[in-house]
Formats: C-alpha cells, sequence, structure tokens
C-alpha cells in the first residue's frame, strides 16, 4: 500500500485482503441489495467487452448508494484460459471518488479478489435466503475461483450449518482440486461423478461456470431444490435449462432488469416462457427479513452483479482500520 499526501489513497490485493473483514462485506452487500431494490441507488447500465478469441470478457460497472461518502468506478476481468497459462482467471480495479467533490478517494487494484468476495457474499445471501428447510446436501457445479468463494462465503455467513458438498466440473481433477481447497472449512466435500447425479442428490445447487449452453436440464431438478446461478453475468451465457427457469415456482434475481438483459433469466424472457412480473428481487425480500416458500417450490436466484456490490464492498474495505 502507498499513500500520497496530496492525492488518492493506493491499496493494493494484500492491503485490501488484510483490511477485509467478512461480517462486514456481508453486511455491506446486503444492505447494497436492499438499497439496489428501494431505489436508493444510481447505477448505470453495465458496459460488456466480448473476447471471443482469448475466452474473456470485461464489465464496467459504477453506482452510487444513497447517503455514501464514495461512488465507486470498476472495471472487472474474466479471462477463462488464463488458469492454463498460470495466472488468475479474473482480475480488475476499482477507483472510489468522493460523492461530494468529485476527487478520487482511492485507487484499489484488487486484481478482481473485490468482485470475487462480493459475488461470493451475494450468492451465500441469496442461498441462504432460500434455504430449503432441514436442507444439508450441496451441490457446486464448476471448479474455479467462484466454485470456492460460494463455499466460502456461506460458511462465513452460517458457520455452524452443517452441510455435505457435492463438486461437478468437466474435469474430474480440478473438481478433486477444488474438494481439497476447501478441506479447512471443516465441510464434507467430494467430488461427484455427474452432473445429473449432483442434481439428483443436492437440495441446494450453486451454478458458478460461463457456460453458453445449459448445462443443467430441468428433468434432473426435483420439487423442493433451491439453485442459485452464478455464472450467467453477460449476454450469451447460460447454465440452466429454459425450461427448468419456466418451470421453477420462484424466481428471483438481484436486479430484475439486469436477470432478463443479461443474465440466466434472459433466455426464458426472450422466448416469451416467463414475463418481468414474476421475478422478484433479493434485496427486497432481505429487507422485508423472510422469504415464504411453500413444501416443494423449485427456487431460482439469479446473480449478475451489482454496481452497488461494488460500491460497498469498496467502502467496508475503505472504512476498515489500516
Amino acid at each position: 500500500m502507498h499513500t500520497h499526501a496530496t492525492g488518492p489513497l493506493l491499496l493494493d490485493r494484500a492491503e485490501i485482503l488484510r483490511r477485509l473483514d467478512h461480517a462486514a462485506g456481508i453486511a455491506a452487500v446486503r444492505e447494497s441489495l436492499v438499497a439496489y431494490s428501494a431505489g436508493r441507488v444510481q447505477q448505470p447500465p453495465v458496459v460488456h467487452l466480448g473476447f471471443s478469441a482469448a475466452n474473456g470478457d470485461c464489465h464496467v460497472k459504477c453506482a452510487h448508494v444513497a447517503g455514501a461518502p464514495a461512488f465507486v468506478v470498476k472495471i472487472a476481468t474474466g479471462f477463462y484460459d488464463n488458469p492454463a497459462r498460470g495466472l488468475a482467471s479474473s482480475n480488475g480495479i476499482m477507483v472510489a471518488l468522493s460523492a461530494v467533490t468529485g476527487e478520487p478517494v482511492a485507487l484499489l487494484f484488487d486484481q478482481g479478489v473485490l468482485t470475487d468476495w462480493r459475488t461470493g457474499y451475494a450468492g451465500a445471501l441469496a442461498t441462504r435466503l432460500c434455504w430449503p428447510p432441514g436442507a444439508t446436501r450441496r451441490g457446486i457445479v464448476g471448479t474455479g475461483t467462484q466454485a470456492r468463494m460460494q463455499l466460502r462465503a456461506l460458511r462465513a455467513l452460517a458457520p455452524g450449518q452443517p452441510l455435505s458438498v457435492a463438486v461437478w466440473g468437466r474435469s474430474p481433477a480440478k473438481a478433486q482440486r477444488c474438494a481439497a481447497d476447501v478441506a479447512d472449512l471443516g465441510l464434507d466435500v467430494s467430488p461427484a461423478a455427474s452432473l445429473a447425479g449432483l442434481c439428483a442428490t443436492s437440495q441446494v445447487i450453486v451454478t458458478t461456470t460461463p457456460a453458453t449452453e445449459p448445462l443443467i436440464r430441468s428433468e434432473w431438478i426435483a420439487p423442493g431444490t433451491h439453485i442459485t446461478a452464478v455464472g450467467a453475468d453477460s449476454p450469451g451465457k447460460q447454465e440452466l435449462e429454459t425450461a427448468l427457469v419456466a418451470r421453477a415456482d420462484l424466481l428471483l434475481a438481484d436486479s430484475a432488469q439486469q436477470s432478463i438483459d443479461h443474465g440466466e433469466f434472459a433466455h426464458a424472457a426472450a422466448a416469451g416462457l416467463i414475463a418481468a412480473e414474476r421475478i422478484g428481487e433479493i434485496g427486497a425480500a432481505l429487507g422485508e427479513g423472510a422469504l415464504t416458500r411453500r413444501p416443494g417450490a423449485v427456487s431460482i436466484a439469479d446473480l449478475t452483479g451489482l454496481g452497488a456490490e461494488d460500491a460497498a464492498i469498496a467502502g467496508a474495505v475503505l472504512a476498515a482500520t489500516p
């Protein structure tokens, strides 16, 4: 970390992680979701850049949560062939600027780790909100950074919850490695032999892949299952069969508008299978304090990512004691 008397605070990844407190981060992201659904956030549409030749994409998000001292502009990249090069798949930077003077307050060279954590926190909040009563078996689809983050964030949110976790990926070796990487959480985590098998044995499923073709079929999902879909955050991505979205009893999104523009629900909406009015928002349900789900209901929470979450987690880091 470097500071300049006349310039913005410069925070590197190590300093950001030193300042990041999970309880404060979860609380900040929760409040940002509630504020967004309550209309207390300025947040223009996401800017997307696609790099198909490099199997990559870039999102530019910005937001101000009413009352916050700063607004944030975030550039995040996902280049999904990077692990084969020995590089992280996600990267990026956040800039915080004063909401009073417009001056840059801080540059957060987080290399994407704040995006990773705020996505983990939002996914954990959505998953916990929609949790079927008595569920103890969870499936994670995908073996990358976000697969690990979703587990770590849920553990931070609900440390004592008994869970067994199955992990599936196209590469069994990567699924094995993912399971080993979260062994410190004290969970029963094991690789799943097949995706259909994971779906058959999981009461809660979290999907974390950059898939552009549906991975999960409707026929695999039993009544009473909850799915948190994290992967589809830009045009063309899709993890769930359209028929599954159409049949779900409960549809929630971080942003209903984003979800039918470029999220998991976009494909069903474009096909005329779901109406926009069917989609509730996670922040509204969190604001009310509870979610009513009838026995046997299939629920899906679609996370496209909010600039408000980026502003919130950057604010939590900047507010932390240096």
